[in-house]
């Protein structure tokens, strides 16, 4: 299974994007999916991840500002990015955990199927 990142760009201080992430087989299922950043020489650190329940995690830097939310019937996962900062500018990753967990982790090595990744730029 592949999850595959889109809808980065390059977006100035104070505006909007949305990632989304699809799974390349529509039957492929996931309890805990999230998203995760890592901007150059920076490890890799969690941003936002939802439940089986719909229950939804942030980071500290992101609360408020960024929601997470997926559509079952399209199996797709997507991050609402709202007046996003330079210092958002990262390479976003969604992930997903092994099928039969529920309990939502906070760093990557939890998480066993990724996408390969898209930019996001913020920059006036």
């Amino acid at each position: 299974v592949q999850l595959q990142a889109s809808g980065g760009g390059l977006v100035q201080p104070g505006g909007s994007l949305r990632l989304s992430c699809a799974a390349s087989e529509r039957t492929f299922s996931s309890n805990v999916r999230g998203w995760f950043r890592q901007a150059p020489g920076k490890a890799r650190e969690f941003v936002a991840a939802i439940a089986w329940n719909d229950s939804t995690f942030y980071s500290d830097s992101v609360k408020g500002r960024f929601t997470i939310s997926r559509d079952n019937a399209e199996n797709t996962l997507y991050l609402q990015m709202n007046d996003l900062k330079p210092e958002d500018t990262a390479v976003y990753f969604c992930a997903a955990r092994a099928r039969k967990i529920t309990v939502v982790a906070y760093t990557a090595s939890a998480y066993a199927y990724w996408g390969q990744g898209t930019l996001v730029t913020v920059s006036s």
